[in-house]
């Protein structure tokens, strides 16, 4: 038996004809095909012509008119030293001829920002303002201001300044709801690129809920086409209403240069950096307050997903949740898949973290939890990370091999504050001196003080007496998951 296929395609095609079916010899009967009549489409209504010059002359001059005043220029100012003559940085030479000449020169770092309150609060980012002892706000009308920091956080890239208006109540850019942009939206781009002078750039919203798989826990960012250059860190993301939609912070590029891949920062979690100083009273300094998960996790691929029974990818696997944390108290466990929150689905931990930090302590959070087939709605109480043990910070002195050394009790709180592994426990290097014995060794900042000659270390104390009481060390330490030995001996 022969098969036949007929394509009939484009707009040329008018009518489908039905092949006859073969006889028991393979001849066609002789019956005659009879085309099936296809009514032809009804003709396509134009649009209306613009009925008004309004309909004509669309622009968003009146959102920016609105906005533009409210977006402001950021200088951070430091000291560094230089060396006169960069060749002599041999350290033979050093040896022969001394120490070389060096001399002081002022580096500046050029951002926006968004006033975002009245009286002169700004919203800008952590990587603007970072290192800088001078920042100067520069207002749309040339103004210029000195700005205090009042609040710096380089886990989510934000920070809050003040400048005193001496009274003056200056413009600002309302808040919008960021989980309410949609891809596909028109969005607007302001800020000071290359410092050439305020611009305003269009584009939509390619993307949402951008990783990016970087150490960050709340790196999640609202992907736009609207061109953003270096200088543009810190502007704003506005809606065609003239809301906020997001912190303007990184490019993706090759060149240094936009390609239409910006992103920024959701406004709903730059709210929460907003309220963190608006709660602190009395001058006292400004911490950011951002509610805690309590757990570990990774996203759930196709095997694992397979594993566990569950229908497709998607959501977080719990690997290790804290005793006491906000998903303890809520009988989340260990093996479990939390899938989305408040509705909103989450791949990650980045995103699941990011959709906890947006709530206040104290409030309700709907989670969406699955195990196996089975799938179940909880609800958890947003909190803040314990400190425990109490915060505790030493610099290791003496002759032992973590001299020049800062060392502290990791908490929930502070390895949240530093972006380490919520699980971590022990004591944990904060900074090291460059000129001290404990970098001739290498350690680094974020190694773990696991034990010393047996002993396990929980507390500076415990490290201080472990180092002290020995002439030879033979450690322990975790870094990056990994623990590494050391063994050290004072010959002297």
């Amino acid at each position: 038996m022969r098969r036949v296929w007929i394509l009939v395609g484009g707009l040329a095609a008018a009518a489908v004809y039905a092949l006859p079916a073969l006889t028991a010899d393979n001849r066609p009967p002789a019956v005659k095909p009879e085309p099936l009549r296809v009514a032809p489409p009804a003709p396509r209504a134009l649009p209306a012509a613009p009925s008004s010059m309004a309909q004509v002359q669309l622009t968003f001059a009146p959102v920016v008119k609105r906005i533009v005043p409210a977006v402001v220029n950021v200088y951070s100012r430091s000291v560094v030293q230089q060396q006169v003559n960069p060749f002599f940085n041999d350290p033979l030479f050093s040896q022969l001829f001394g120490s070389p000449e060096m001399r002081q020169r002022v580096q500046q770092s050029l951002g926006s920002g968004v006033i975002v309150r009245a009286d002169g609060l700004v919203l800008t980012n952590n990587h603007v303002v970072a290192g800088g002892t001078d920042t100067i706000v520069a207002l749309s009308d040339k103004r210029e201001f000195k700005a205090k920091v009042l609040l710096a956080d380089p886990r989510t890239d934000l920070a809050v300044l003040k400048i005193d208006t001496k009274g003056e109540r200056l413009p600002v850019v309302p808040f919008g709801d960021s989980d309410a942009v949609q891809v596909g939206d028109l969005v607007l781009a302001i800020g000071d690129p290359f410092g050439v002078g305020q611009t305003v750039t269009m584009g939509i919203v390619s993307a949402l809920a951008r990783t990016q798989g970087t150490a960050s826990d709340y790196q999640f960012f609202i992907q736009t086409d609207a061109a953003i250059n270096p200088g543009n860190s810190g502007g704003a993301l506005v809606t065609t209403d003239g809301k906020l939609a997001g912190i303007n912070t990184a490019i993706y590029s090759r060149s240094g240069g936009s390609i239409g891949i910006g992103f920024a920062i959701p406004a709903n979690l730059a709210r929460r950096i907003v309220e963190s100083v608006e709660g602190v009273k009395n001058g006292a300094p400004a911490s950011v307050q951002l509610a805690w998960v309590g757990a570990s996790g990774q996203p759930v691929t196709s095997e694992i997903a397979t594993s566990l029974g569950l229908p497709r990818p998607g959501g977080v696997l719990i690997k290790d949740v804290y005793p006491g944390g906000p998903l303890s108290r809520a009988g989340i466990k260990s093996g479990e898949v939390v899938q989305a929150v408040d509705g909103v689905s989450v791949d990650d931990m980045q995103s699941l973290n990011y959709r906890t930090a947006t709530h206040r302590p104290g409030d309700s959070v709907k989670l969406r939890v699955a195990e196996g087939k089975s799938v179940r709605d909880v609800t958890v109480t947003a909190a803040l990370p314990p400190e425990n043990p109490p915060r505790e910070t030493a610099t290791i002195a003496g002759r032992n091999p973590l001299t020049g050394a800062r060392v502290f009790n990791v908490s929930p709180a502070a390895a949240t504050e530093l972006q380490m592994d919520v699980m971590a426990k022990g004591v944990a290097i904060l900074s090291v001196n460059p000129s001290g014995i404990a970098a001739n060794y290498g350690f680094q900042p974020g190694d773990i003080v696991r034990s010393i000659n047996g002993v396990v270390i929980n507390r500076v104390g415990e490290l201080v007496r472990a180092l002290n009481g020995a002439n030879q060390w033979d450690m322990v330490i975790e870094r990056g998951g990994r623990k590494l030995t050391l063994s050290v001996q004072d010959r002297q």
